[in-house]
């Protein structure tokens, strides 16, 4: 079948808009028709020639559309289904059987890789070519996927798609790591570096969670506006002098918890510095660089936790996440600036300046 997708075809290069074939979907499989799709950091994390995934890749990992077709032996979701798109696991390990498929035995592989397990790959480009088109198991920069069926959460149908598109992983991470992974108390102290779709995510659910103080640390005022309004009680520039020091004052000894989404070394430690005693900071921002601690930075009992996908079941917390939104009490959409597929570009440009904090891009319009 033949589909539009946006390939990134070089590190340096831009995201280019070309008809690409797709295969039909095989067992455990669906087709899904994308609508909306969000545009993450993760996305670009293909550009760094070190990475594990290269061009040319279909890249996204934030799709929601309507289910077109099933492979063989696949009778849910059913056909007209809508459905989000999440991040793609075994379903089979000890770690997916316990509850925690973001920490599958073969994560890496399924979702960072651009390939996955499988020999070939469902999408070649019009000279017959591969492209790497298993990201997240979905690769839904494009105006359809095949995935697989455990990357998927069925919606009600009354609900707008293309918003809750970005619900699939950033949203998601940032949310759960603070009621799922950190299990944030009412009452607690919280702060969060970089105050982008996943920081503000999880400043909305320290809200939920009833943190007393919340404290929003971004380089961009605009951000730290929207960070008062979302739930934060308090708001730094990252330029300011002394950030540790400041927090320290504002939380009364130290953050009961923090949560970086920047991945910078420096910004890390510097929450590190920023926690009281027995405090934890969770680390969802991807590092390209060897982040280095000093011989007593954990010292009495400081924590530092690794966290992957908020910790979440897709299943059972994205409908959460959704009935918060319901009520007022999640108002993720707040975030979001829609843009055509074949601006994909501006998107980019748009997030990493900034101007945008969660661009969701719409295939087919």
């Amino acid at each position: 079948m033949r589909i539009e997708a946006a390939v990134l075809r070089t590190s340096d290069g831009p995201f280019v808009i070309e008809p690409v074939e797709i295969a039909e979907p095989g067992a455990g499989q669906i087709r899904v028709r994308i609508t909306g799709v969000g545009f993450c950091h993760t996305d670009v994390l293909p550009r760094d020639k070190s990475f594990l995934a290269q061009p040319p890749i279909v890249a996204g990992h934030e799709g929601a559309g309507v289910v077109e077709s099933l492979g063989p032996g696949v009778t849910e979701p059913e056909v007209g289904a809508h459905v989000l798109l999440s991040f793609a696991h075994c379903a089979a390990c000890e770690n997916c059987l316990d509850g925690h498929p973001a920490y599958c035995r073969t994560f890496f592989q399924r979702n960072l890789t651009g390939t996955g397990l499988a020999a070939g790959q469902p999408v070649t480009d019009a000279g017959g070519e591969p492209v790497a088109s298993r990201w997240f198991g979905q690769s839904s920069f494009a105006t359809h996927a095949v995935v697989d069926v455990t990357n998927t959460v069925v919606v009600d149908q009354d609900l707008p798609l293309e918003l809750l598109a970005p619900l699939g992983c950033g949203i998601q991470t940032g949310a759960g790591s603070i009621l799922l992974a950190l299990g944030v108390r009412a009452g607690s102290s919280v702060v969060v570096f970089g105050a982008g779709g996943v920081g503000l995510a999880a400043v909305m659910a320290a809200r939920v969670a009833g943190a007393a103080t919340i404290v929003a640390v971004d380089l961009h005022e605009n951000r730290l506006g929207l960070a008062r309004e979302l739930g934060a009680t308090h708001v730094l520039l990252g330029s300011d002098d002394h950030i540790p020091r400041q927090l320290r004052k504002i939380t009364g000894g130290g953050a009961h918890y923090a949560l970086d989404t920047t991945g910078a070394p420096e910004v890390i430690s510097g929450g590190v510095e920023s926690l009281r005693t027995t405090g934890t900071i969770g680390l969802v921002g991807a590092q390209t660089r060897d982040l280095v601690l000093g011989p007593t930075a954990l010292a009495a009992g400081k924590n530092v936790m690794g966290i992957l996908e908020g910790d979440a079941v897709p299943r059972r917390f994205l409908p959460q996440l959704i009935q918060l939104w319901r009520q007022g009490r999640f108002p993720f959409d707040r975030l979001v600036r829609t843009y055509p597929l074949s601006e994909i570009n501006a998107a980019e440009r748009d997030a990493a300046g900034g101007v945008t904090i969660k661009p969701v891009l719409l295939p087919g319009s």
